[in-house]
């Protein structure tokens, strides 16, 4: 029941992301151009995701625990460190040069782009390789 409520909760998303145009390039580097024809759809996208996650937290939170686990994994880091503002400035740059970040990338394959292909393949190479350097600074 774990596997197919996580796979029913991606297939949803991805096809919100695919509905929403987040997987069109285009519209996102639209989104992100506020100085040239920007394209404010997107907010709406964002907005009725804080809508829906809101209403949904209020509703997991008056449950004793959640469906499928013994209880609810909360992240417990909340140190803004010099790692996490890396992190974030790359991501912020990967999205803004391409236009995709890893949700839309995976909803994008599944309607056969080859620019999608390329972009989930770099960030697979781009995990990997984060990983083995992690890994190699965590000896030193």
């Amino acid at each position: 029941m774990k596997t197919l409520s996580a796979l029913v909760s991606g297939g949803i998303f991805g096809l919100g992301l695919t509905i929403s145009g987040m997987i069109n390039p285009a519209k996102v580097l639209g989104f992100l151009d506020l100085f040239g024809a920007w394209d404010p759809s997107l907010a709406f996208v964002m907005g009725g995701a804080f809508a829906v996650t809101a209403v949904g937290y209020r509703l997991a939170w008056r449950r004793p625990g959640p469906a499928f686990e013994a209880r609810f994994a909360l992240p417990t880091a909340n140190d803004v460190d010099a790692r996490l503002v890396a992190g974030s400035a790359l991501f912020g740059l990967g999205w803004g040069l391409v236009g995709l970040c890893p949700g839309p990338a995976i909803a994008a394959l599944g309607v056969g782009g080859g620019k999608a292909a390329l972009f989930f393949a770099a960030m697979a190479v781009g995990m990997i390789a984060f990983e083995l350097f992690d890994k190699r600074l965590a000896r030193i």
